[in-house]
């Protein structure tokens, strides 16, 4: 029976596909959230799975892009539920490899002609349903194996065309196998027999065939974006046509090129003998490629990045071999694009290792193996504790304490930092407010706000109900941003400011002097609190221009008000500089590492 994974946090809409589909003996698993539906995706590996895009904390987006680079569901088909119609947010999912989108709201008829065209003919429907399927199948028959804007074969088709030339380059490695043997055995048969005994050396066999491969190259465009951005996107589509025609009129009959996704392409060229052969071909598409394209009276350049993989060495299947030229491709891009390169082994078992990191990070919460640390700040005209900041730390089951570097920017990508991020929070006020209770003097708490919990709608809604539910008082906690989180925009960020403000939070501007850092910048934002980076800190005491940069950063956040805290103070020496600069707090290894909540407890004692 058809497995059919549905993920929609709407239960009324949920319930209506379910109730349709199980009609039609589907086998449906449901998901109310996107981090609920991935992992039943990753465990189930279904048929077919039906996806909402506007969904709190993981969205679709999230989704997919998150089951496209997961091996056991990358070639899943995918149908997005959306209920917006514009070409961008099209768009955007069929780069990340959807396979559909339904337009809600839509009817039975179409939900089934989608799921009948995604499943290629391989669900049976109800037997009353057959006729329906075949007309339908014979229908979408072009969208199915073709792209629509260049003409060219797609994934689908790609995957039917990969296993023909595969085929015959079996055949063809039988048939040299078999020759070469024959006329080995007939030459050693004749030689034994004529020249037996009359002092001739022993014919030598012929060497064995040289084994063929089939390379697969993945080319995606270089910066084709900056094109649609100034030229619009029907400039674009233009572009990718005239690319396609190129392709196809390079390649030689029989050769391959196929469309994978909005600016990548994918070729399979004839058998090789040699890896050299593959270089040349890409070489050769590199510098067609390159050549000037003419379109509307303007001429426009463009360069390609390309990826290869080779059968059999790289995989057997296409989508092994697609996924490992497609890093090779990146990796290019990554150096500055308009060239080409093998896929390396080693790569994929450092990709294996951060897949099993994200996925081990979406059990983490659940499985509660995070903890928080905290590092003292102190006054450093009094030396005493005024305040803690709230570090995040993993404790992997297997791994052992992760480090942050390693797995913040995968919660961050995957969008895992919104939950996890509101666990920091609340944790901490809790953690605070326990040690008011035990009565400990009242303690400042610095939390971290990553830039996606900071996008969030209903920021200060959330924060209300975290404040609530650990009876903390604002006034104690200090919300930390990076400069780049407000400055992509700038009026927008002040005004969310001015609303947390409102609760009675401070706002902390970290990391200050690593960015965009100026004074007329530091106005736009009601920031209370300037933490220096680290990096003017370290070896400040044997270096004139960090002093100098130091020492200006102070006197520059007195002037508006804002309490400067040094952040790194490792050294006597850095912190009897930061007390004749008037620094308000410091925090750093010279007073205390960041502790566990139990060790800062008998700190504080």
């Amino acid at each position: 029976m058809t497995k059919i994974l549905v993920i929609e946090d709407e239960l009324e809409v949920r319930e209506n596909i379910l109730e349709t589909l199980k009609a039609e003996k589907f086998d449906v698993t449901e998901a109310e959230n996107g981090f609920a539906g991935t992992r039943l995706a990753i465990a189930l590996q279904p048929d077919l799975i039906i996806c909402d895009v506007m969904m709190p904390q993981l969205d679709g987006y999230g989704v997919l892009r998150v089951l496209r680079q997961n091996e056991n569901t990358a070639t899943i088909p995918f149908i997005f539920l959306t209920a917006k119609s514009e070409k961008a947010d099209w768009r955007r999912g069929m780069e990340l490899g959807a396979d559909d989108y339904l337009i809600k709201p839509f009817s039975t008829k179409e939900l089934l002609a989608a799921i009948a065209a995604r499943l290629q003919g391989r669900v049976a429907l109800e037997k009353k349903h057959a006729k329906e399927l075949k007309e339908l199948e014979n229908k979408y028959s072009n969208l199915l194996y073709y792209d629509s804007l260049t003409k060219l074969p797609n994934r689908l088709s790609l995957r039917s065309l990969f296993e023909e030339a595969r085929a015959k380059l079996s055949l063809e490695t039988q048939h040299s196998a078999s020759n070469t043997g024959s006329s080995t055995d007939n030459l050693s048969a004749k030689g034994e027999t004529l020249l037996e005994g009359k002092g001739f050396a022993p014919i030598a066999k012929p060497e064995a065939p040289t084994k063929k491969m089939l390379p697969v190259l993945c080319l995606g465009l270089d910066r084709l974006s900056r094109i649609n951005e100034t030229l619009g996107y029907s400039f674009g589509d233009l572009l990718l046509k005239a690319v396609a025609k190129r392709l196809t009129n390079f390649l030689e009959p029989g050769h391959v090129v196929a469309r994978l996704n909005s600016d990548q392409f994918a070729i399979v060229p004839g058998a090789i003998a040699q890896r050299n052969e593959a270089s040349k071909i890409a070489e050769n598409l590199l510098a067609a490629i390159a050549k000037p394209f003419l379109l509307e009276g303007k001429e426009v350049f463009v360069t390609a990045s390309t990826g290869m993989a080779v059968y059999p060495q790289d995989g057997q299947r296409i989508d092994q071999l697609l996924q490992k030229a497609n890093k090779a491709m990146r990796r290019v891009k990554e150096s500055g694009g308009n060239n080409y390169q093998f896929y390396i082994a080693v790569w994929h078992r450092a990709s294996d290792e951060i897949l099993a990191l994200e996925n081990g990070l979406r059990y983490a919460l659940d499985a509660d193996e995070f903890e928080l640390y905290y590092q003292p700040q102190v006054d450093l005209q009094t030396g005493q504790i005024v305040g803690a900041e709230a570090l995040l730390r993993w404790q992997h089951p297997q791994l052992g304490l992760v480090s942050p570097a390693k797995f913040i920017p995968l919660a961050e990508e995957s969008g895992l930092i919104v939950p996890i991020g509101e666990w920091v929070l609340k944790t901490a006020c809790q953690q605070s407010k326990a040690w008011q209770a035990a009565g400990f003097p009242s303690l400042r708490m610095a939390v971290n706000l990553s830039g996606r919990q900071f996008a969030l709608p209903n920021l200060r809604q959330r924060l209300v109900q975290i404040l609530m539910e650990a009876s903390f008082n604002p006034e104690y906690l200090d919300l930390e941003l990076t400069e780049s989180i407000v400055i992509q925009d700038p009026k927008a960020a002040s005004g969310i400011l001015q609303l947390l403000k409102t609760l009675g939070v401070k706002i902390a501007i970290d990391d200050f002097g690593t960015g965009y850092s100026s004074l007329s910048y530091l106005q736009q934002f009601p920031f209370d609190l300037l933490k220096i980076d680290r990096c003017f800190i370290k070896n400040i005491s044997k270096n004139p221009t960090n002093q100098a940069l130091t020492k200006s950063i102070i006197e520059m956040a007195h002037s508006l008000n804002l309490q400067a805290i040094a952040e790194g103070v490792e050294t006597e020496a850095e912190m009897g500089l930061l007390r004749q600069y008037k620094c308000d707090l410091m925090q750093g290894y010279l007073f205390s590492k960041p502790l566990p909540a139990l060790k800062f407890e008998q700190l504080l004692r």
